[in-house]
Order: structure tokens, then sequence, then C-alpha cells
């Protein structure tokens, strides 16, 4: 028609815009999907240039916003391809490790009550053989005592100060042999586990190490040609006269 042809990068590209699920098809199957599909399109094209419908006004906005996200995700992936290496990910997996040192984990319940009497009491309680979760249940103000007071694994940060170092003190299978007061009430805690949290593995967190990079990047990018450029940007409700319609 037109002597056009495709390659295999663009074969390549369209790929990489299809779902995850095409890989439950063969690579062949795939590709000669792509190809056709690429044929009608680009035979459609033609024949609506041919019409003129490049030429009309609303058309060529549009394809003037589809150039400028082409340009723009083609100018931001050569910028990342020169800077993205593994070298710089390792660089921030290093700060990553220097700002994410190995931590203890908590993980305790609690019965939180409104005096220091009411706490004792669950302490005696428990020194007779009762169950701390069964305790929880039914004693506890706090929003954890329908699940037995079980407050999942923490670190000593997340809780207030008071708390933090209570539980740090109480070995594991133990629980407090005296109330711990907050600003929230009196807790009486029992601590089930403790264990060290390490820093992700390059491995692990390379992915998410990638997408931070990249989006620092993107956001310098824009940031440097907004500062360069001057935006003007209109508000139309405060444009429209009278007579324009809603």
């Amino acid at each position: 028609m037109n002597n056009f042809k495709f390659y295999e990068s663009d074969i390549k590209h369209a790929r990489k815009q299809l779902p995850p699920d095409v890989k439950n098809y063969s690579k062949e199957a795939v590709r000669r999907y792509i190809l056709e599909s690429l044929i009608d399109t680009h035979l459609v094209a033609v024949n609506a240039r041919e019409a003129g419908f490049d030429k009309r006004p609303e058309m060529v906005n549009r394809l003037r916003r589809l150039e400028d996200q082409i340009l723009y995700r083609s100018y931001i992936d050569e910028q990342i391809s020169e800077i993205l290496s593994e070298k710089l990910l390792r660089r921030h997996y290093q700060i990553y490790l220097d700002t994410n040192s190995a931590t203890e984990e908590i993980r305790a319940r609690h019965i939180l009550l409104q005096t220091r009497e009411q706490a004792k009491e669950i302490i005696r309680q428990l020194n007779e053989g009762k169950i701390f979760a069964d305790l929880a249940k039914t004693f506890s103000t706090g929003p954890s005592g329908k699940k037995g007071g079980d407050l999942g694994y923490f670190t000593s940060e997340r809780m207030v100060p008071s708390f933090s170092e209570a539980a740090l003190a109480i070995p594991v299978g133990s629980f407090t042999v005296e109330p711990v007061k907050t600003q929230f009430g009196w807790h009486v805690i029992k601590v089930e586990d403790k264990r060290v949290l390490k820093p992700k593995s390059f491995d692990k967190i390379k992915t998410k190490l990638r997408e931070k990079i990249i989006t620092d990047l993107i956001n310098t990018v824009v940031s440097k040609l907004r500062k360069s450029a001057e935006i003007k940007i209109f508000d139309n409700k405060k444009n429209k006269s009278s007579d324009d319609p809603d």
C-alpha cells in the first residue's frame, strides 16, 4: 500500500503494553497477534489521514497531546538509562542499611483498665492461673480487648515510652508484676515473643529502590523545567460569560 515496514522493535514495544496474562499464550501466538494488530491499525490510520481526519481541529489537539506523552516517556526513559545502574542501586541500598539498623520487635498482649486497683486484681487472677486472653476479652477497655488483648508485633517506637519500657523488661511468656501507667489508663502486659527485625536484603528491596530513584529523577527533571518556564493557569469558571452553557 505504502511500503511501510514494521520492525522487531515495534513488536517488542507493543508487547510491553499487553496485560500480564499474555504469558499464558505462546510467544509466537502473541507475536502474531501483535503484528496483525499493528498492520490493522496502520491501514485504518492511513485511510483516516487520506480522509483528512488528522487535519480536524479536535484531532490536531489530541495528536499533539499524544505526541507530548510519547516524548515525555522517551525523554524520561533516556534520563533513567543514563543514571540508573547497579552501582547507584547499591549506593542507595547502603543508605537504607545506614538508616535501618536491626531492631527488636515485641509481640505482646495487654489489658487496659481504668484504675490501678482493677489492674492489681487482674494480676492476682493471672497468678491464680486465669488465661490472659480470656481476661482481656472480659475486662479490657482497649480496642484490642476483643482479640484477647493481642497487639501483634511492634517496635518500641510505636508505643508510648512507659509501655515500651515495661514490655522490653518482661521475659517472654511472663506478664507485669505491677500495673503500668500511661495516659490511656492502667495496663497489664504479657510478652509472647521477641525477635530481631533485620534490614531487608538487596534483592528483596531492589525493586523499591529502583522505583524511588526513578520517582526522584522525574521530580527533579520536572521541577527544574517548571522553574525555568513561565506557567499561567486560567480559571474557566471566571472566564465564562453568563450566556455560556453549563
